[in-house]
């Protein structure tokens, strides 16, 4: 069975290059434009990983990051932060947010497959 990801990103460019590329490795990929959308994917989906954007319209990432927690059905999914904040200190308040990890913009789409398979084979 194919895993399933659910990118959650604002920028419909960003979104179909990323779509492009995990499509391409044989991933299922559901798209969300907006935190309130990607938290109702996550739940109705289940996704294997979710990559969500920080700065989204309706519910920003955090919220939405947030609402997915405290989800018993949710709560287990691997989420990574996708965002072009490069900031000192925004990794590590990403992290204490609940994102089990941390993607810069722009995406390396040679390195994207890579990580995607490191955080679906983590238990």
């Amino acid at each position: 069975m194919k895993a399933k990801i659910l990118i959650v990103e604002e920028n419909e460019n960003n979104r179909l290059l990323m779509k492009a590329v995990l499509s391409y490795y044989g991933y299922d990929i559901i798209e969300a434009a907006n935190g309130e959308e990607g938290v109702r994917a996550a739940k109705e989906a289940l996704p294997s990983l979710i990559f969500m954007g920080i700065q989204l319209p309706v519910m920003d990432g955090l919220t939405a990051m947030r609402a997915l927690k405290l989800d018993p059905a949710t709560q287990g999914i691997k989420t990574v932060a996708v965002t072009a904040y490069a900031m000192k200190g925004d990794r590590e308040n990403i992290l204490e947010a609940g994102f089990d990890g941390y993607l810069s913009k722009p995406i390396d789409t040679r390195q994207l497959p890579v990580i995607v398979k490191d955080y679906i084979s983590r238990p």
